[in-house]
């Protein structure tokens, strides 16, 4: 059988989409007064916040320093547990141990791939203080159980939505569904920044602490100072960090919220392209979608029942520039090294020897959707 003709120039997995809207807003920046810590921040992560239904949101520098400050606000410290999904990326575990506490992986679901809330009730002990639920290529986990767990046992929730802005869980926006949500912006994400995340949260100590945490642990705000020394005064209350996000950022990211709605449409419109060509080809398993779920499809995980890592390479010779994502954490050198076990959740290994994420992000033309179809089916064939 002949290959199927190459495309002229790689399709990425993922891209950003920038317009001349977007250049506008921080070119605006770049003639004013302010570039760094300036009032487009504020006007960005209230734009956030009320896209998604939440009072406060917090913007930092990256997702993994907003994931920080979460881990910070929640008041983890050593011999604290989290837990956590082992298919996420390296960020949201990292954040628990940057504050000295342990992860702890709880499987996954088989059909969901997010982590599963009985697996989580498994792992929880005296020692667990917090839960990091990850929704998984946009669509979000089951936050009902996992908030009737946390409220059973006294623990904080934290959800990296880092993949699923825009997406919607029993009729409530992702952002309204835990203690705080933490939405990335990284260039593959639904909007970009460049670099930057943010936290939502309905409460306002949390916020409080957040602003608190990304700017060195600083504050002027009267209502935290414990003196008063003048206009001029401020005070360090803990250890922070410098994870302050730029006026040139936030001014992109406030151009690119105003496109979401249409961003996550068209991610939508190629998912379900895919799913329609997929599924009845044997050997491909295409991503099942929980009932009350209503992901915003940061990825396309497509599910080879074998010949996975042969139909990759395939892919790349025809210029689709598919990916694997994740490697489970526990897998690697590093926490290997902190005592971890290999092959600890079943499921999240058997995900991991399958899964293939497509490309797939607003700026494709139906040309390229159907190049990937094409694609992929050719390479299914070859493999059976």
């Amino acid at each position: 059988m002949t290959m199927k003709p190459r495309r002229a120039s790689k399709l990425p997995y993922g891209r950003q989409w920038i317009d001349e809207d977007d250049i506008h807003a921080v070119v605006e920046v770049l003639k004013g007064d302010w570039i760094t810590q300036g009032p487009a921040i504020a006007r960005f992560e209230q734009t956030v916040a009320d896209h998604v239904g939440a009072r406060y949101a917090v913007a930092f520098c990256n997702g993994t320093a907003a994931l920080h400050g979460a881990c910070f606000a929640a008041g983890i410290g050593p011999g604290d547990e989290v837990i956590t999904s082992p298919i996420t990326f390296l960020a949201s575990s990292n954040c628990v141990l940057y504050m000295g506490g342990k992860p702890v992986f709880a499987d996954i679901d088989s059909r969901t791939y997010n982590i599963d809330p009985d697996q989580i009730a498994s792992r929880i002990t005296s020692r667990t203080k917090a839960i990091i639920a990850v929704d998984f290529a946009g669509q979000p986990a089951e936050m009902d159980r996992i908030g009737e767990l946390a409220r059973k046992h006294g623990l904080m929730v934290i959800q990296d939505a880092a993949h699923s802005l825009g997406a919607r869980f029993a009729g409530r926006n992702v952002g309204t569904l835990a203690d705080m949500t933490m939405f990335s912006f990284h260039p593959v994400k639904h909007v970009t920044t460049g670099e930057g995340g943010i936290i939502v949260t309905d409460r306002e100590d949390l916020r409080d602490k957040l602003l608190l945490f990304r700017n060195h642990g600083m504050t002027r705000d009267p209502r935290l100072l414990q003196r008063q020394d003048g206009p001029w005064y401020y005070e360090m209350q803990a250890l922070g960090f410098n994870y302050r996000m730029t006026d040139i950022q936030a001014a992109l990211g406030a151009s690119q919220m105003r496109k979401l709605d249409r961003f996550v449409a068209r991610r939508r419109v190629i998912a379900a392209r895919y799913s329609e060509a997929f599924a009845e080809i044997d050997g491909l398993v295409v991503p099942w979608q929980h009932p009350q779920a209503e992901s915003s499809w940061h990825l396309y995980v497509l599910r080879w029942t074998h010949g996975r890592n042969q139909a990759f390479e395939a892919l790349h010779q025809l210029n689709i520039g598919v990916n694997v994502h994740y490697i489970p954490i526990y897998k690697q050198p590093y926490y290997r090294d902190l005592g971890y076990q290999d092959r600890q959740c079943p499921e999240a290994e058997i995900f991991y020897d399958t899964a293939m994420s497509l490309p797939l992000f607003p700026a494709m033309t139906d040309e390229d959707v159907e190049d990937v179809v094409q694609a992929v089916c050719h390479v299914a064939k070859l493999s059976q």
